[in-house]
C-alpha cells in the first residue's frame, strides 16, 4: 500500500472512530457531520470523499463490526475439532454472545441501528478485504453437513432474530435472567430451529 492510500485508509478509519465514539454516547439522531468532521479532525468535503450521509457511515460501522464479530468467532471454530452443525452454530453464537457482553457499547449501538438488510449486507458483502464473507462460510458448513434445510437464508435470518432478541436485556439489564442462565434456553430453541428447518426430519 503506498503513503496515498495509507493517509487515506487513515482517515477513513479515523473518520469510523469519531462516528462511533458519538452515535454511541449521543445516538444517531442528535448526531450531526460536523460533529464527526470536528472530532475526527477533518474538513466536511473529507467526509463525503468516503461517506454519502450519517446513515452510510452507521451502516458501514454496523456491517464493519458485525464482520469482526464474526470473524473472531470463526478463528476460535477452526481451533475446535467440532464437526456437528448444530454444535457449530452454537459455538459460534456463544462466541459473539462473550463478545458483547465484554462490550456492552457495541451491543447497545448493533441493536438500536440494526436491520437484516445491513445485517445481511455485512455478512455477504464485506467493506475490507481483511474482513469476512461469513455467508459463504456459512453455507460451505451447511453443504459440509449430512443436513438438507428448506431455505437457509431465512433459517439463518430467524437464529440472528432470536439471538439479537434475547440477549439485549439479558446482558445489560439481567433481565428476564442473566445471560448465562438464558443461554441453556437460548441454545436449546436454536437446535429447535435447525430441526424444524431441515428437510431430514421426517426421512
Amino acid at each position: 500500500m503506498g503513503k496515498i492510500e495509507e493517509k487515506k485508509q487513515k482517515k477513513q478509519e479515523t473518520l469510523l472512530q469519531s462516528a462511533f465514539d458519538i452515535f454511541t454516547a449521543k445516538g444517531l439522531q442528535k448526531t450531526s457531520i460536523a460533529d464527526i468532521v470536528k472530532k475526527a479532525g477533518v474538513a466536511k468535503g473529507t467526509f463525503y470523499l468516503y461517506f454519502k450521509d450519517k446513515l452510510d457511515i452507521c451502516n458501514y460501522l454496523i456491517a464493519s463490526k458485525s464482520s469482526a464479530l464474526f470473524l473472531n468467532a470463526h478463528k476460535a471454530l477452526l481451533k475446535t475439532d467440532l464437526t456437528d452443525l448444530s454444535d457449530k452454530i452454537i459455538f459460534i453464537a456463544d462466541h459473539i454472545i462473550d463478545q458483547l457482553e465484554k462490550d456492552k457499547t457495541l451491543l447497545r449501538f448493533i441493536s438500536k441501528n440494526l436491520s437484516w438488510g445491513v445485517f445481511k449486507s455485512a455478512l455477504i458483502h464485506p467493506k475490507a478485504p481483511t474482513e469476512l464473507n461469513f455467508y459463504d462460510i456459512y453455507l460451505e458448513m451447511i453443504a459440509n453437513s449430512k443436513e438438507n434445510f428448506k431455505d437457509p437464508e431465512i433459517l439463518l435470518f430467524l437464529i440472528i432474530e432470536l439471538i439479537s432478541s434475547s440477549i439485549h436485556d439479558s446482558i445489560l439489564n439481567n433481565q428476564p435472567v442473566p445471560i448465562e442462565e438464558l443461554k441453556p434456553s437460548l441454545y436449546e430453541a436454536i437446535r429447535a430451529i435447525l430441526r424444524s428447518q431441515s428437510q431430514n426430519v421426517c426421512e
